[in-house]
């Protein structure tokens, strides 16, 4: 009897959880193509394709401070801390390497088309 109670209960919640998905009631798992997350001394995504004219952010999400540093010299954050972020607009189609300059081997790449 108890068990049954309890199987109708996970049955509702269920129910209710799969309409409140369909409804849009709880948020999309969606990221931003124009972000880069500082995690765990990487670049996530190491590699990123923007069109024109875009500006990428880059989110520092690290316990460490880090830098964005463009390899030509064309952007510098400077020292980003936790919680931390640095923008740059890509205005030329082209391939753009960056690293962190506190910790070179921290390397990512932005595809400009």
């Amino acid at each position: 009897m108890i068990l049954a109670r309890y199987r109708s209960i996970l049955v509702a919640v269920g129910v209710g959880l799969m309409y409140a998905v369909h409804a849009g009631a709880l948020p999309a798992a969606t990221t931003d193509p124009t972000k880069i997350v500082v995690k765990d001394f990487m670049f996530t995504p190491m590699s990123l394709t923007v069109k024109a004219g875009s500006t990428v952010t880059w989110a520092n999400m690290d316990e460490e401070p880090h830098t964005v540093v463009s390899n030509t010299g064309l952007f510098h954050s400077g020292a980003l801390d936790t919680n931390e972020s640095f923008s740059f607009k890509f205005d030329k189609p082209g391939t753009y390497q960056f690293s962190c300059s506190i910790h070179p081997r921290m390397v990512g790449t932005i595809i400009v088309q």
